[in-house]
C-alpha cells in the first residue's frame, strides 16, 4: 500500500514575525545584543580616560566589539566609573573643551600685533647686525673690566669721571 504524501505548508509570514513564535525569539536576542553593544560602544568611546577603569579605553572598545554580550556587560559592570552626580554629555573633538575646571584662555589683545613685512634675507641680515652689536658690546665690557682692574687705585678711569 502506498504511503500518503504529506505536504508541509509553512505558516504565514506574519506568524514568523510574532514574538510568541520561536522564530521571533531568534530574531529578538541578537537584536538586543546588538543594541546593548552599540550602547556600550557609544558610552565607552565618549568617556574620558580618567572615567575608564581596569583597562585602557581602546582595549575596552576591542573587547566590546569582539565579544559583544560579555564585553558590554563587563563594560557596564566593571569598566566605567559610575558617577553619583549626573555628568554633562561629552562631545567629540578637542579634549581641551571637555574640562570645565581649567580657566578660560585669555582673550586676544584688542590690537593685533604688527606684521613683519621684511623678507627672510632682510631678517637674517638684521639678526647678524644684532649679533655683531652684541659681540662689540661684550668686547667693550671686557676691555673696561680689564682696564679698571689694572689701573692704580689713586687714578680714576675716564668713564667714571
Amino acid at each position: 500500500m502506498p504511503h500518503p504524501v504529506r505536504v508541509l505548508i509553512p505558516p504565514p509570514l506574519r506568524d514568523r514575525a510574532d514574538l510568541r513564535h520561536p522564530g521571533g525569539v531568534y530574531l529578538l536576542l541578537p537584536l538586543l545584543v546588538f543594541v546593548l553593544m552599540v550602547a556600550a560602544l557609544v558610552d565607552a568611546i565618549t568617556r574620558r580616560e580618567d572615567q575608564v577603569k581596569h583597562l585602557p579605553k581602546f582595549a575596552w572598545v576591542l573587547f566590546i566589539i569582539f565579544l559583544p554580550f560579555v564585553g558590554s556587560v563587563l563594560w557596564f559592570t566593571l569598566g566605567r566609573e559610575w558617577d553619583t552626580a549626573p555628568r554633562e554629555s561629552m562631545s567629540f573633538g578637542d579634549p581641551r573643551r571637555w574640562s570645565r575646571d581649567e580657566p578660560a584662555p585669555p582673550a586676544p589683545a584688542s590690537r593685533p600685533q604688527p606684521r613683519d613685512y621684511r623678507t627672510t634675507a632682510q631678517q637674517l641680515a638684521d639678526l647678524e647686525r644684532e649679533i655683531e652689536i652684541a659681540e662689540l658690546e661684550a668686547e667693550v665690557r671686557r676691555r673696561r673690566a680689564r682696564g679698571g682692574s689694572s689701573s692704580s687705585e689713586g687714578s680714576q678711569s675716564p668713564e667714571a669721571g
